[in-house]
């Protein structure tokens, strides 16, 4: 597996991450520690998760997975010096009352749910501590436009969260910052504000990036590479439609493995991976990972492979076995002649998961 550099920071991590929000849900604490022990023997050094996790979030599974992971390291205590950590406070509550009370995401909620974090980690810190969604009403999870009436003037400002992270950061708490479902604008003023007060620099961005939602190419990429800000591509597989196992399905998943998320939960039916636009698409480019001979699999986690602007695909399985097929991918690049074919599908299919 391959080195990269996040940004700049000195952060060098594997350019497979293992994500976590299974874990606590659909994947046991057991599963989840054999799932785990086999990405790190195999190389991975990078693991993400979140406060909110498990998902999909409910009351009774919030913080589920980082408390996995902290009984894991205490099981493990040598992995967590040479693993990369990796988590996220969330923004807004967006309707999750457990998560904090209020609807903002002041300077104490920041510090307030760091240390919630590490005492479920079982750790002293963080590598890097990601806003998990921005505090303003920015197009993401499948809302597609701006809305500048909802603007709430009141909520806490960019430069009141980065003094949280200075705050952490000076505590040792957290050694680095990243931003989560962000926009051009976000981002340019999160990294114009540290550097015009001297506060943290952030060094990641981790959005949606996969044959389904390649938004972060309409100007987000530009900005990133500019202010030297590496993408983390979350959903590579298009929460499981990239893998091929819903082509046989109805549009709503009904017909789908009994086990997935997509039968299990009706809000993620609901969601931009629910749409029958979505499957649709994802049919297609099943479709062209067969005609060449590729799994679909393959051919999803090969497109990030082969993009310039991916520093670290982020996936998600519930087994081993899953991971092993994932892992089987990395450094595995598309030829121009797929990416070309790649292109030509989605001007008929243009990002339907965004």
């Amino acid at each position: 597996m391959q080195k990269i550099k996040l940004g700049k920071s000195d952060l060098e991590v594997t350019d497979i991450c293992l994500g976590t929000m299974t874990f606590g849900e659909q994947v046991s604490e057991s599963i989840a520690f054999e799932i785990l022990d086999l990405a790190i023997d195999q190389g991975v050094n990078f693991l993400d998760t979140a406060e909110m996790y498990a998902v999909p979030t409910r009351e009774q599974t919030f913080g589920a997975t980082e408390t996995i992971i902290g009984n894991w390291f205490s099981r493990r205590p040598q992995a967590r010096q040479s693993v990369v950590l990796a988590s996220k406070v969330a923004g807004p509550s967006r309707g999750m009352p457990w998560v904090r009370e209020g609807e903002g995401l002041t300077a104490a909620d920041i510090v307030r749910s760091c240390e919630g974090s590490l005492k479920r980690l079982q750790t002293d810190y963080i590598d890097l501590y990601q806003i998990h969604w921005p505090a303003r009403p920015v197009p993401a999870f499948g809302n597609r436009y701006f809305d500048p009436e909802k603007t709430n003037p009141d909520q806490s400002s960019i430069e009141e969260q980065l003094r949280a992270m200075d705050r952490l950061v000076r505590e040792g708490k957290i050694r680095y910052v990243g931003l989560s479902n962000e926009t051009p604008y976000g981002v340019s003023e999160f990294i114009r504000i540290a550097q015009a007060e001297n506060l943290p620099r952030v060094a990641t961005i981790q959005n949606p990036f996969c044959l389904l939602n390649r938004s972060y190419e309409n100007a987000l990429d530009e900005t990133c590479h500019h202010l030297d800000v590496s993408l983390l591509a979350y959903s590579p597989l298009g929460y499981g439609l990239l893998t091929g196992k819903y082509d046989e399905s109805g549009t709503t998943g009904e017909q789908a493995p009994k086990e997935a998320r997509i039968t299990l939960y009706e809000s993620v039916r609901k969601q931009r991976w629910g749409r029958a636009a979505s499957l649709d698409a994802a049919r297609v480019y099943n479709a062209l990972a067969r005609k060449h001979q590729l799994t679909p699999v393959q051919l999803a986690l090969g497109f990030c492979n082969t993009k310039w602007q991916v520093a670290s695909t982020i996936i998600g399985v519930r087994t081993t076995d899953q991971l092993k097929e994932n892992l089987a991918v990395s450094g595995f690049k598309l030829d121009s002649q797929i990416m070309q074919e790649i292109d030509a599908i989605r001007l008929n299919h243009f990002d339907p998961a965004q």
